[in-house]
């Protein structure tokens, strides 16, 4: 909890400044590439999570790995490495983003189905998302899970639209406990 609140201290911060130098955008993509590589690279991870690693060290490698990133990003590595912070430079890229989304009025909808989205459903989603949120910029996160058994659940902001059948399953049996 405390780490994710620094992260969305640093994360405003470098907002700020990047707003300041026109480079919103160019830091976006920065800390996008940023918190993908350090989620899939579970070597990079536990080095940089690691508390027995200077952090000098962690710094080097980090700028090292990072080195074509906007100036405004690599800012952030030398205010790490002074508060001794790294391990939150995932967080801080994560959380980054969706300020960033926020400062645009991009809405993120979680779409929760039981098979990768194809396009028709991906249509009829995009056709209820319509009637539940007024944003006008809408990008889909689609997650996977069988246990929904079919059909999908939606969730943009704090609403939430189940049109699963494992929801229809329990409202059925509910209604027949009755």
């Amino acid at each position: 909890m405390a780490s994710t609140r620094a992260a969305i201290r640093y994360a405003k911060a470098i907002l700020e400044i990047a707003n300041s130098k026109n480079a919103t955008s160019e830091v976006s993509a920065d800390m996008a590439l940023i918190a993908s590589t350090i989620q899939s690279n579970s070597e990079l991870n536990s080095f940089i999570q690691n508390p027995l690693v200077r952090t000098e060290n962690k710094k080097d490698v980090v700028s090292e790995v990072f080195a074509s990133v906007n100036p405004v990003t690599q800012s952030i590595f030398q205010l790490l490495l002074e508060n001794k912070r790294f391990g939150i430079l995932d967080s801080i890229a994560v959380e980054y983003n969706k300020l960033f989304d926020i400062m645009n009025g991009v809405e993120t909808a979680k779409v929760t189905t039981a098979v990768q989205m194809d396009a028709a459903l991906e249509a009829k989603v995009l056709a209820k998302i319509a009637t539940i949120s007024s944003s006008k910029k809408i990008t889909i996160e689609n997650i996977v899970d069988p246990a929904i058994i079919g059909g999908f659940i939606l969730r943009i902001g704090d609403k939430q639209y189940n049109a699963s059948i494992a929801d229809r399953l329990q409202v059925l049996k509910r209604e027949l406990s009755n």
